[in-house]
């Protein structure tokens, strides 16, 4: 007989590399607070900037340059809040890391 295969909370611990099951539960619900929070606050957050709701170009363009980097900020947040800050801060410094990769021609 063959092992059975591991669940999809298994399987995120693992590629995570997190201590248990309880932790990944945590970093979900965080990633599901801040995509709530999101939710609720872009439309203000373009409104108040003066962008229609719709798609375009502009609106685009105001979601990477306002929202995107708002989503971050709350992933600290709240990963500070359910006491997985140190998770989200090792995700930053890739994402900012990836990104810079970008701009940066290797040599």
């Amino acid at each position: 007989m063959s092992e059975p295969k591991p669940g999809f909370l298994q399987r995120l611990q693992s590629k995570w590399q997190l201590k248990s099951l309880t932790q990944v539960l945590l970093v979900l619900l965080v990633f599901a607070c801040t995509g709530t929070t999101i939710l609720l606050i872009k439309n203000p957050i373009l409104a108040f900037f003066g962008i229609e709701r719709g798609g375009g170009f502009m609106n685009t363009l105001a979601y990477l340059l306002l929202v995107l980097p708002l989503y971050q900020i709350m992933l600290l947040i709240y990963g500070f809040i359910f006491g997985q800050f140190r998770f989200f801060w090792e995700k930053e410094k890739q994402l900012v890391k990836r990104i810079g990769g970008i701009f940066i021609r290797k040599k």
